[in-house]
């Protein structure tokens, strides 16, 4: 099939560009870039007004599929990310059995090409059960097409079992991603320790429950060689522990949510509004900014959003007693371009490294850049689109986001998946995914 795509703004700092640009598009890859041009027989879209960047990917996301599917699965949440703006995720392991064998790794990606809207990408657990005692069939799920490892959800606890963790990882070429979190100090809390938590008499997340593996995983990272990358980093000084590694010469990376950067400890009060529960918790005001601040200079890696839905009576039920989390990835893109794209805090340039170059190369996917020859994943945003949050927006089984209610300026309106539309005009379309 042949597209043209016309009179948008095309952004890619790979190639330098950021320009009004015309692009043609035959059997799923890029052809010819310039300026009026014309196309004798195939679909053409005037796309003025809007900008096109490299298909976005967002390297974290739950899907609860196998054995979760009540609160989503992987023809709902495809759907959701491609609704979003996104050409390719990678889903975390912490399902029903847990993503720790090649067998259930080829059931995953088995289904998404059955019902898959976006390129998905399986993240396997490093240990058995997500249990952080005996190693995961890290090899095997190599073998099936793991990208990644992680026991997100939890994090492994045992620094000899993470250091052999990591020395396999590393045979692979692969990168662990670690969720920081010290149990023995996290204990039963609930949300960031501090004033909030002791007004709302709620059990307290100390920061420090987060930094001390943060540090420990950077050391081990430094000791075994293995590429680390810190997954929904919420302090400040997280962060600063993350640059002196950076400095050092350590392979680590990271990424932040949209949640952590634009929400904080104090937007929880006396309504226990369970949907801004999650793990990590939502810290102080100025860790949401030094958040902000690390997106843009660069220290943060990659935006994420973690995705984390959850059935309505689960998220009902008292604030102690509801599950971790919230959903994300049909906000994010509008959450980014209205707070901090058309405030001029992040360019265009940076915000295509942060969602679509660098998760990329952290996943160790082949790079999508806009230029002849290249693949032909794009996603287009318009910057002026007018929208609010609301449950009815969703194609993900569930609405427990922490931004209903919110009006934003910015929204994906067109996914390209190896020049096929997944989403037009904000619907999603019928044509089966050509990935």
């Amino acid at each position: 099939m042949a597209l043209l795509l016309k009179n948008a703004r095309v952004v890619d700092p790979q190639v330098d560009l950021d320009e009004q640009v015309d692009i043609l598009v035959r059997d799923g890859n890029i052809v010819e870039m310039g300026h009026d041009l014309d196309m004798p027989k195939g679909v053409e879209r005037d796309l003025s007004g809007k900008v096109i960047l490299p298909g976005l990917v967002d390297p974290h996301v739950h899907l609860r599929d196998p054995g979760l599917e009540y609160k989503e699965d992987i023809a709902t949440g495809t759907r959701a990310a491609a609704h979003g703006g996104y050409t390719d995720i990678c889903c975390m392991p912490n399902t029903m059995p847990v993503i720790d064998t090649g067998a259930i790794v080829e059931y995953v990606m088995a289904k998404a090409r059955e019902v898959g809207r976006c390129r998905l990408w399986v993240a396997g657990a490093c240990t058995k059960g997500e249990q952080g005692e005996a190693l995961s069939e890290m090899g095997d799920m190599v073998a099936h097409g793991a990208v990644a490892f992680s026991d997100d959800g939890r994090g492994v606890q045992d620094a000899g079992v993470m250091r052999r963790v990591m020395d396999y990882a590393s045979q692979f070429g692969k990168t662990i991603m670690s969720h920081c979190q010290d149990e023995a100090l996290v204990g039963k809390g609930q949300i960031n320790e501090g004033s909030v938590s002791t007004r709302l008499g709620l059990a307290g997340w100390p920061a420090a429950g987060e930094e001390l593996q943060i540090f420990r995983d950077i050391e081990l990272s430094r000791l075994t060689g293995c590429p680390l990358h810190i997954q929904h980093l919420t302090t400040a000084r997280g962060l600063d522990i993350v640059r002196e590694a950076k400095a050092q010469g350590v392979n680590v990376t990271c990424e932040v949510t949209p949640h952590h950067m634009l929400l904080c400890e104090d937007d929880i009060d006396e309504t226990y509004n369970t949907n801004l529960k999650v793990n990590p918790p939502l810290r102080s005001v100025d860790d949401a900014r030094a958040v902000i601040d690390a997106a843009i200079d660069g220290t943060a890696d990659c935006i994420a959003t973690d995705h984390a839905p959850h059935a309505a009576f689960e998220k009902a039920r008292e604030f102690e007693l509801a599950p971790f989390g919230m959903t994300g990835i049909e906000t994010s893109v509008g959450l980014i371009v209205d707070k901090l794209v058309n405030t001029g805090k992040l360019s265009w340039l940076r915000m295509a490294e942060l969602m679509a170059v660098n998760p990329r190369k952290i996943l160790n996917l082949a790079p999508v850049r806009i230029e002849v020859g290249g693949r032909a994943d794009l996603t287009v945003i318009d910057p002026k689109a007018k929208w609010t949050v609301t449950e009815s927006e969703f194609e993900s089984k569930a609405d427990n986001s922490g931004y209903l209610g919110w009006e934003l300026t910015g929204r994906a309106t067109d996914v390209y998946v190896g020049g096929y539309a997944t989403m037009e005009d904000g619907v999603l379309t019928d044509e089966p995914l050509h990935a």
